[in-house]
């Protein structure tokens, strides 16, 4: 794993403290119905880049790793807790934007 480079993102977690060696993704560890995580899936992991660019200040993800054509990818589901809805693009709201307009 000389390759695996440490990923820009809140939900990683790592802990190496008294030789202990665990790396961890919180956000799917909190899903119980997700596949394991492995640290390959951040490369590919679209969270990142969704809380870099987003413009939904209530965001709530989920995240869960899925298995599609023997290929392991994270899938996310984001939600909108002010307006309580289901967000297709989790970058935008459409009504939070329409409140901004």
């Amino acid at each position: 794993m000389a390759d695996f480079q440490r990923p820009n993102c809140p939900y990683y977690h790592e802990d190496y403290f008294r030789g202990r060696e665990t790396r961890t993704c919180r956000l799917i560890e909190r899903n119980p119905n997700s596949r394991p995580w492995k640290p390959a899936l951040c490369k590919t992991c679209p969270v990142p880049e969704i809380l870099a660019n987003t413009r939904v200040e209530h965001l709530a993800l989920e995240a869960t790793v899925v298995k599609k054509f023997f290929r392991e990818r994270v899938e996310v589901f984001a939600v909108c807790t002010k307006h309580l809805r289901r967000l297709e693009e989790p970058l935008v709201c459409p009504e939070c934007e329409a409140e901004r307009a």
